[in-house]
């Protein structure tokens, strides 16, 4: 629910509010990039916070900020007060979504958290799914600005409890303190994999690909529209893109456990590089659209998993939610530009193609990033609490 109504529900709105209000594309999407970055400069903090405990109140809290924001944007009448409100709800989403949940488990779980970042990201599949109909739904019947209530109630009576309930430190799965850590755990571990290569190479990987999935992502339902599907057909496109990401993740739940994230990781990057091409060539065909949306889906699914396991399996298990902020950070800057400057080569071009050439083209260097974490990993006995130097 929190990815639901804090960002796939974005575009959907966003292309009936520019209608009424009159706002161009660039302008409407320069709200997104103010949020994302919002999102981004929080992660380390936010990170470091769930690290000494504070998951619950991170958790609870974001969707107290989220509910209301959403409820705020449902009566704006100006750019910049939209602007406004969506640099809170960057706050809110850098507060609610995959990042500080994967820390939450993480703590919870510790060694055995593979299996519940998995189980979380399955559910989280379903968030496009159901919201993006959901949206265009009450678009549809009562209005840009009433759906937004509803998106806002979402938050404050099913999230705000649910994240109260069961996030519960008392519960964490105790760490031994690492050797001769001088108290700044955090600060050290970042230290740390500051000077390792593969942290170097998955910064690159991710940040290039979240940048450009984002963008993409944030125009998919424009882009489409441009490439001669009705609205009806649009709309069933993206909600394909949910049970993909839950399919592949389920299949990884299944057999994954036999593979290393870093074999899952290469696989599902070089399928997405397909899905993109395949879109490509997808003009006016719902059913080569489709199959394009599932490729893309699956192998975002899985993408996702992969991110959350990154740390723990190719760097170190030690101080997870502030490397996690410190490795979210230029990913998170990426995805703030992405969405104007995907804007911006629209308008320049008055085409998506170009778009989808400048996303193929960084799906590969992409790849190849992880190719080059993946070849300077460090072992896992290696981790920060063995091997690193005060």
């Amino acid at each position: 629910m929190s990815w639901g109504s804090l960002y796939y529900s974005f575009p959907v709105i966003a292309e009936a509010m520019g209608r009424e209000l009159g706002l161009a594309k660039p302008a409407l999407y320069g709200a997104a990039t103010v949020g994302v970055l919002v999102a981004g400069l929080a992660s380390y903090p936010i990170g470091a916070a769930i690290d000494r405990g504070h998951g619950r109140a991170i958790m609870t809290l974001g969707s107290v900020l989220g509910g209301a924001l959403l409820i705020a944007w449902s009566r704006t009448t100006s750019q910049w007060m939209f602007y406004l409100l969506f640099g809170g709800i960057g706050l809110a989403q850098a507060m609610t979504m995959y990042e500080p949940a994967f820390a939450v488990v993480t703590r919870r779980y510790g060694g055995e958290a593979r299996r519940g970042i998995t189980a979380l990201t399955l559910w989280g599949g379903f968030a496009s799914t159901v919201f993006v109909p959901l949206t265009q739904w009450l678009v549809d019947r009562v209005g840009w600005r009433d759906a937004l209530l509803s998106l806002g109630a979402c938050n404050f009576l099913i999230c705000v409890g649910l994240y109260a309930w069961v996030i519960d430190p008392r519960l964490d799965t105790e760490r031994p303190a690492p050797a001769r850590s001088g108290g700044d755990v955090g600060g050290r571990a970042v230290r740390w994999v500051l000077r390792r290569p593969a942290f170097w190479g998955l910064l690159v990987s991710f940040t290039v690909y979240y940048g450009m999935y984002v963008g993409l992502t944030f125009h998919l339902y424009a882009l489409l529209l441009e490439r001669g599907l009705s609205a009806g057909m649009v709309v069933s496109a993206l909600a394909i893109i949910g049970p993909a990401q839950v399919a592949a993740r389920v299949v990884v739940w299944v057999q994954g456990r036999k593979l290393s994230a870093h074999a899952i990781g290469l696989v599902a990057m070089t399928a997405f590089t397909l899905g993109l091409a395949l879109l490509m060539f997808a003009h006016g065909s719902f059913v080569a659209v489709a199959l394009a949306t599932a490729v893309w889906g699956g192998a975002n699914g899985v993408i996702t998993i992969v991110r959350g396991l990154a740390v723990p399996e190719m760097l170190t298990q030690d101080a997870y939610g502030a490397i996690n902020g410190v490795l979210a950070l230029p990913a998170n800057v990426a995805k703030a530009l992405a969405p104007a400057l995907t804007a911006g080569l629209w308008a320049f071009a008055h085409s998506y193609d170009p778009v989808l050439v400048v996303a193929l083209v960084s799906a590969g260097v992409a790849i190849l990033a992880f190719w080059f974490a993946v070849a300077h990993r460090e072992q896992p006995d290696s981790a920060l609490t063995s091997s690193a130097p005060a």
